[in-house]
């Protein structure tokens, strides 16, 4: 059989954006069945139903939850339940309790600090805990580890380890939510002040300065080259994240620009990408508009979702000479022949 890609990210939405991408490949003729992050509790059934009908399978090779977030885990629960996983690649903060103990001054138990950290990222302790009843094997996926033919980029094991601590939902931090809100009340004011008189001239871009959550910067970064093409999954990576993954090619042997799919992080969040960042993964700007497309932008958003994705996002990817597509309600995927909608 010669090999192939398939790659399909699914309208899994509420009222807001949710993220879930099933895969399927043949490298030298053997083949793989990939799942990455599995959106709502209620749209578990669609990653099934879609494996059922366009894959004609239940057996999943690897499971991939990209960040805690219950938009990309609770889905997961039912896949898990459901299908045949042969391995779950998840990061679990609380497995790392005793090396972080001294860096929570208000802990001094390690088992305290491992039951708050459970506490805290509940929807990845439930997968854990159903991946322990079915005896599915629990994986790490850190920076240069293989899931399938897909490597990790980001993020690495001392940048995730940062990022627990950092969080404004572990314990250490959570004095410090009050100022965070009054931040970024400060921030969005001083962002629509700086985009009031913007114009969205050809080449024109602006980023707010503010990050994104702590939680997005841990998504998983995972790359491929399949049939000769490079696709980069990116979660709800920020650009801290994609500045590791970006900082981290060279020693997988990845030449960038040079993304052929690039899954825009975030439901094509503003907060997430900079031009900078942008312009090493998928190339600088053209000078004009381009009717050739030398690339895939793929978004999960949501129709009703008014806040996403932004269009300076938009914008970034057509700038680079980028195919824009969205979920809206639908499934829409990238395969060998280009880009398909599954209405």
């Amino acid at each position: 059989m010669a090999d192939y890609f398939e790659v399909d990210l699914l309208g899994v939405e509420t009222a807001k954006s949710g993220d879930a991408i099933t895969l399927r490949y043949s490298v030298d003729g053997s083949m793989a069945v990939h799942v990455v992050d599995g959106g709502y509790v209620d749209t578990g059934d669609q990653v099934i139903e879609h494996l059922k009908k366009y894959y004609g399978t239940t057996v999943i090779d690897n499971i991939v939850l990209t960040h805690p977030d219950r938009d990309h885990a609770n889905g997961l629960r039912k896949v898990l339940e459901v299908c045949t996983v042969r391995n779950l690649w998840i990061n679990r903060p609380w497995i790392y309790a005793e090396e972080l103990l001294p860096r929570f001054t208000n802990y001094n138990s390690v088992e305290a600090l491992r039951r708050k950290l459970r506490s805290i990222y509940d929807a990845t302790a439930i997968l854990e805990d159903i991946a322990n009843e079915k005896g599915i094997p629990i994986h790490a996926p850190l920076q240069g580890e293989a899931i399938g033919a897909f490597i990790v980029l980001s993020p690495s094991r001392s940048r995730y380890l940062d990022l627990i601590v950092e969080s404004g939902k572990t314990p250490e931090a959570e004095k410090d939510e009050a100022r965070g809100a009054t931040l970024a009340g400060i921030f969005k004011e001083a962002v629509k002040a700086a985009t009031s008189y913007i114009k969205s001239l050809w080449g024109e871009e602006y980023f707010p300065p503010e990050p994104t959550s702590r939680e997005n910067e841990m998504s998983v970064i995972q790359i491929a080259r399949l049939n000769g093409k490079r696709i980069l999954l990116t979660g709800d990576a920020g650009r801290e994240a994609l500045q590791e993954a970006i900082d981290y090619a060279p020693y997988v042997g990845l030449t960038l620009p040079g993304i052929d799919y690039f899954q825009v992080p975030h439901h094509g969040g503003r907060h997430n990408v900079s031009t900078e960042i942008l312009d090493k993964l998928l190339g600088e700007r053209l000078a004009d508009k381009s009717d050739k497309y030398r690339w895939y932008g793929v978004c999960s958003s949501a129709k009703a979702d008014e806040d996403h994705p932004r269009k300076s996002v938009i914008r970034a990817v057509l700038h680079r000479g980028g195919h824009w597509s969205a979920t809206e309600s639908k499934n829409i995927g990238f395969a060998v022949e280009g880009v398909r909608i599954f209405v």
